[in-house]
């Protein structure tokens, strides 16, 4: 129903800065929030940055005043800016969205991308 397509990531020293980009296809029109999660090797995946068609946003602490989840609803694209990049923000970012059910009432199944990768040098 809904694919989406990460790009951005790369190697980068500490305080520099990237942005990552996520692309929504398909059946974007049932999608009510995306967000961002990350994983860190030995880690589990935790939240970075959520956005809702309200753009109402939620951000994990550490991330706070760093990062910045944005969307492009004509291009169907999400965005997370990331600045002043510390070697703990190291990881695979995976683009997520969240559904409405598009068949019946409720919410849906998640969609996940496949990941890209950061890596912050000392």
């Amino acid at each position: 129903q809904v694919e989406l397509v990460e790009s951005g990531g790369g190697l980068v020293q500490a305080g520099e800065s990237l942005r990552l980009s996520c692309v929504a296809s398909g059946r974007t029109s049932i999608i009510y929030e995306m967000g961002w999660y990350r994983q860190a090797p030995g880690r589990q995946r935790e939240l970075v940055a959520t956005i809702s068609d309200g753009e109402i946003t939620n951000y994990e602490d550490s991330v706070k005043g760093r990062f910045a989840i944005s969307r492009d609803k004509a291009k169907d694209t999400v965005y997370l800016q990331m600045n002043n990049l510390k070697p703990e923000d190291t990881a695979v970012y995976y683009c997520n969205a969240e559904t409405f059910e598009p068949l019946g009432l409720g919410h849906g199944m998640p969609y996940w991308g496949k990941g890209t990768l950061v890596t912050v040098s000392s």
